[in-house]
């Protein structure tokens, strides 16, 4: 699970790139009943998506020319340079160096080496999300990926993580790779990687992306709140055997992410 305990290599961020911000909070308002708050011009519209007043998320600008509306998970590190220089030299790529967020901390932004898009948060005053693992906040990350066995070793290189290879729920043919922070146990799992042939990764034309899971109390009463306010579903709702019920969903503006009210017992 998600914790708000943040070690190195867990989420501790999360972000969504639109073309449209007021737009886009107010869907995510309607849908999980979140709160934005914009930072002003000077932030270029960046603002804060709280619940119950935590922070849950944020949302800003589209900031790359040709990118796509999409949600950025950043993972924690205690050194954002040293980061970035292991990310080189695994053979990703840096796409934003690291920088100071004021007193907050710091960010940089990398792309894997099959093309998946991540980023990464050194703190300072601000240590991460303020609610996670619940209805409305994040639960999960997950990667879809041309090619698992790379994206393990190159994850594992950099962050140390752990991952178990578990079947695909429902006799679906395939393996699941599970992850959890180097050194703790499968209680703190946060993740999961997908190996999927690039022409079932429309998204991104073929590219690799992570994708957050957000709780719901009512997968099925939510999904219904996500299509009257403009987003669409691409899977689902269905019942995965021992997870629980779960949406594969778009934000009106193409934003990927997936919806699952676990299973309880």
């Amino acid at each position: 699970m998600i914790t708000t305990d943040f070690v190195p290599g867990s989420p501790c961020w999360l972000d969504l790139g639109a073309p449209d911000i007021a737009a886009t909070a107010a869907f995510y308002s309607a849908v999980f009943g979140w709160e934005f708050r914009s930072y002003g011009p000077d932030a270029g519209g960046y603002g804060l998506c709280t619940l119950d007043g935590r922070s849950v998320a944020a949302i800003g600008p589209l900031t790359e020319e040709g990118a796509r509306s999409a949600w950025t998970a950043y993972f924690g590190t205690p050194d954002a340079e040293a980061t970035a220089q292991a990310v080189e030299r695994l053979g990703g790529t840096v796409r934003l160096a690291p920088g100071d967020v004021g007193d907050a901390g710091r960010l940089a932004q990398f792309t894997d080496p099959q093309g998946g898009q991540f980023a990464v948060w050194q703190p300072g005053k601000v240590r991460g999300l303020e609610a996670v693992d619940e209805p409305g906040a994040l639960s999960w990350t997950e990667l879809y990926t041309t090619d698992a066995a790379a994206a393990k070793e190159f994850y594992g290189s950099l962050f140390g993580w752990q991952t178990q290879d578990v079947p695909l729920p429902g006799g679906i043919e395939g393996t699941y790779s599970l992850i959890t922070p180097a050194g703790l146990g499968q209680e703190r799992m946060h993740g999961g990687i997908m190996q999927l042939a690039a022409e079932h990764l429309t998204l991104t034309g073929g590219r690799p992306y992570w994708h957050p899971v957000f709780g719901s109390a009512d997968c099925d009463a939510t999904v219904a709140r996500i299509t009257e306010h403009g987003g669409s579903v691409q899977m689902g709702p269905e019942t995965a055997e021992g997870i629980g019920r779960m949406a594969v969903c778009l934000d009106p503006f193409g934003a990927d992410f997936v919806l699952l009210t676990p299973t309880t017992g």
